[in-house]
């Protein structure tokens, strides 16, 4: 772990930059396909999940919204985070195939009403990443944050595509470690440290 410092934080800012790029370069054809295969090894690997969160998804991450259908038709019920302050915890709403979404702050489909629940299961969009499951977001520190206090603490599961892995991210104190990585590769059950 490193503390945060300017030269780090200049590094993440272009490594994200360049990690969205990585992605978008895939194309459409590719990233459905390493899309549906993260999906077959999420439902070989993990378990039905009561309350699955997940994230709508921006700018060329996987589309993992075929497991939560499949989880959601087994009885599980699927949530989206919420943001509710800044500098706070996520919230997460329920969400439905029915469910009205409108972009929040960031542009990202959100639900706007409905009950809040707490998972016992989130799958994290990866915009970078390692072997040791430290994940690199977009900078805002809300899934950090929300991971730190949840209580118990959800199953964290990061999905991303292999061109996205990383020798290390450097990470930060704040950074929270998740419990498995899910790619087009397989799935991979991080150690405890």
């Amino acid at each position: 772990m490193v503390e945060p410092n300017e030269d780090n934080t200049a590094w993440r800012r272009v490594l994200r930059r360049d990690m969205v790029a990585r992605r978008a370069a895939l194309g459409e054809a590719a990233h459905d396909g390493l899309s549906a295969r993260i999906v077959e090894h999420l439902l070989a690997a993990l378990p039905l999940p009561r309350v699955v969160a997940f994230c709508w998804p921006i700018k060329h991450e996987p589309d993992v919204r075929a497991v939560v259908e499949r989880w959601t038709a087994l009885g599980a019920i699927a949530a989206l985070p919420v943001v509710v302050a800044e500098d706070a915890a996520l919230a997460f709403r329920v969400w439905t195939a029915d469910t009205p979404l409108a972009p929040d702050r960031y542009g990202i489909p959100t639900p706007m009403a409905g009950d809040f629940v707490q998972p016992d299961l989130i799958l994290l969009p990866l915009n970078g990443f390692d072997g040791a499951g430290y994940r690199l977001g977009y900078g805002g520190g809300y899934f950090d944050r929300t991971l730190a206090v949840l209580s118990p603490r959800p199953l964290a599961v990061g999905v991303g595509f292999e061109t996205n892995r990383l020798d290390s991210i450097r990470p930060e104190n704040h950074d929270q470690r998740l419990d498995w990585i899910v790619t087009e590769a397989g799935s991979f059950r991080i150690s405890a440290a």
